[in-house]
């Protein structure tokens, strides 16, 4: 356990419920004696809300210096938004072992899970460093064609291969470690880790994995194929896609939903297991059958719970 001596806060400040938390957590934080950091973009924003600017480093935009840099020093990032803004925290962090301490102020919040109605425990315990942290296994993505790369990127939920435009489908080969397995026409393909199983992947009819579990998957989107499950690999595979000419179908690499390359008609998408983790700090031990249950409403009437002492149901 480790006091937090430096903090960086990253919101959705498009949302008037994120900016008010942030402000309540940044006030928090300096209260404690921490060092708040605030990328200067969106603290230009938060200050139209906030009468009395605490005394913060405001930090360069992103966009504007290595993303890296922006984390330099903290021990921790706290996310007040949504998986959306923890997508956005997620590539700050890319490489470093910061954990992100998500607060739910979006919909499912499968990434984002801490409660916001009590933002002053948690900014306690980051300030204490009271927290589990689970790593999550990320993809990295090289796009290539003519044997020349073209493309790097990396995800934590997803790398997609869509469709460029409505009218014309993808002629697409699926591979898994150098062997081709299938060809159909989709409109796109999908590989997710087991942290996106539950994202893109999930709509286009992937199965859940828990997040502990190491794996691959590959969900076709809309094929017209006999053989088009989605399919679950060992996470040291080498998946592939390669888009064919013969239906004119341009594709489109999207990482994460974030970050998108456009294709030429012939291309090869190579997709392994990332070399870097990304973080992500729990402040209460929910299992993963719990979260899924309250994010989906699932139905769990009747269930009469384990036999005390033993195994199995009552």
């Amino acid at each position: 356990m480790t006091t937090a001596r430096r903090v960086l806060v990253v919101s959705h400040v498009g949302r008037a419920a994120a900016r008010t938390a942030a402000l309540e957590v940044v006030d928090r934080l300096v209260a404690a004696g921490v060092e708040v950091a605030v990328t200067g973009g969106e603290w230009r924003v938060l200050c139209r809300d906030h009468p009395r600017p605490p005394r913060i480093d405001v930090l360069p935009d992103p966009g504007t210096v290595d993303p890296g840099t922006t984390v330099d020093g903290a021990d921790a990032v706290v996310v007040l938004g949504g998986d959306g803004t923890m997508l956005r925290a997620a590539e700050l962090v890319r490489g470093r072992d910061v954990p992100l301490v998500g607060v739910n102020l979006g919909h499912f919040g499968f990434l984002a899970e801490n409660d916001p109605d009590d933002l002053g425990h948690t900014v306690a315990r980051v300030v204490s460093g009271d927290y589990a942290v689970e790593q999550r296994m990320t993809v990295d993505v090289a796009v290539t064609s003519d044997g020349q790369l073209l493309h790097r990127d990396w995800a934590l939920n997803e790398v997609t291969l869509e469709k460029a435009s409505r009218e014309r489908m993808l002629d697409v080969v699926v591979e898994v470690d150098g062997r081709p397995l299938t060809r159909f026409g989709c409109d796109g393909v999908v590989v997710a880790t087991p942290t996106g199983s539950t994202a893109y992947a999930f709509s286009a009819g992937g199965p859940v994995v828990w997040p502990a579990v190491e794996a691959l998957l590959v969900a076709p989107i809309s094929a017209h194929a006999l053989f088009a499950r989605p399919l679950v690999v060992q996470p040291s595979s080498l998946v592939a896609l390669e888009t064919m000419p013969a239906l004119g179908g341009e594709g489109i690499v999207v990482a994460d939903g974030r970050r998108d390359v456009t294709l030429p008609l012939a291309a090869r998408i190579e997709v392994t297991r990332g070399d870097h983790a990304v973080h992500l700090a729990r402040l209460t031990p929910v299992p993963f059958t719990e979260r899924l249950v309250n994010k989906f409403r699932l139905p769990v009437d009747g269930w009469r719970g384990p036999v005390p002492g033993g195994e199995g149901p009552a």
